[in-house]
């Protein structure tokens, strides 16, 4: 069974998912780095980022690698791809993670504006996808192939596959830092009336890991 899942999202003590101000130079938002102390040193992020060897293990790295298990696509909102908004006015630009991104898989970026798929090395190819949510979630499944689909963020497009119930289960690890503004992760979202209960609840020296899963779907 495909499960639709939110991994290592990450969200400061005042419930901020990315900081004020995201551009070229900040692209979590001004302070948006800070929230990630947990999961940059951990193996699995210096492996699939840097392409480095070593990292840390314990809490913060079984989380890192169970984000990366039986995922067969992705989706990410377009401020995942690029600080550019309104039309593709710099084509040449095809993501922050150089020629060879983390994902090796299908990747849908949400957008208003329409342009070419994107193959990249390692097994990614970016699409984007002008028809909504549903319409990315549809593709994706179809290209996981009975694996599952991760949703990448950012806070807004983890908001919209939440109100709809399209998410069955969402990993959130809260940093120990402040950011003052920025996109709050659950802005204006019930989760508890959407049907979504915590069945985690685990704490390292640098977060505090939740699991919110939707009642009635059960981890595969």
């Amino acid at each position: 069974m495909t499960l639709v899942r939110v991994e290592s999202f990450t969200v400061s003590l005042d419930g901020y998912g990315a900081g004020p101000g995201q551009d070229l130079d900040n692209p979590l938002g001004v302070g948006g780095k800070e929230l990630h102390q947990w999961a940059l040193p951990t193996r699995t992020f210096q492996q699939t980022l840097f392409g480095a060897d070593g990292g840390t293990t314990g809490i913060d790295e079984s989380f890192a690698a169970q984000g990366f298990k039986n995922v067969g696509a992705w989706i990410l909102g377009r401020n995942m791809f690029s600080p550019v908004r309104g039309p593709w006015t710099d084509m040449t630009w095809k993501g922050w993670w150089g020629d060879n991104p983390p994902y090796h898989t299908q990747v849908f970026v949400l957008t208003h504006h329409a342009r070419p798929p994107i193959q990249m090395e390692g097994g990614t190819t970016f699409h984007f996808v002008t028809g909504g949510i549903h319409e990315a979630l549809d593709r994706a499944r179809d290209a996981a192939n009975g694996m599952d689909v991760r949703i990448g963020g950012g806070p807004n497009t983890i908001q919209q596959y939440l109100r709809t119930g399209l998410i069955d289960e969402l990993h959130v690890a809260i940093s120990p830092v402040l950011l003052g503004g920025g996109e709050r992760l659950f802005e204006g979202i019930d989760v508890r009336a959407l049907g979504y209960e915590c069945v985690q609840f685990v704490a390292s020296e640098k977060a505090t890991h939740v699991v919110l899963r939707r009642q009635g779907h059960s981890a595969a």
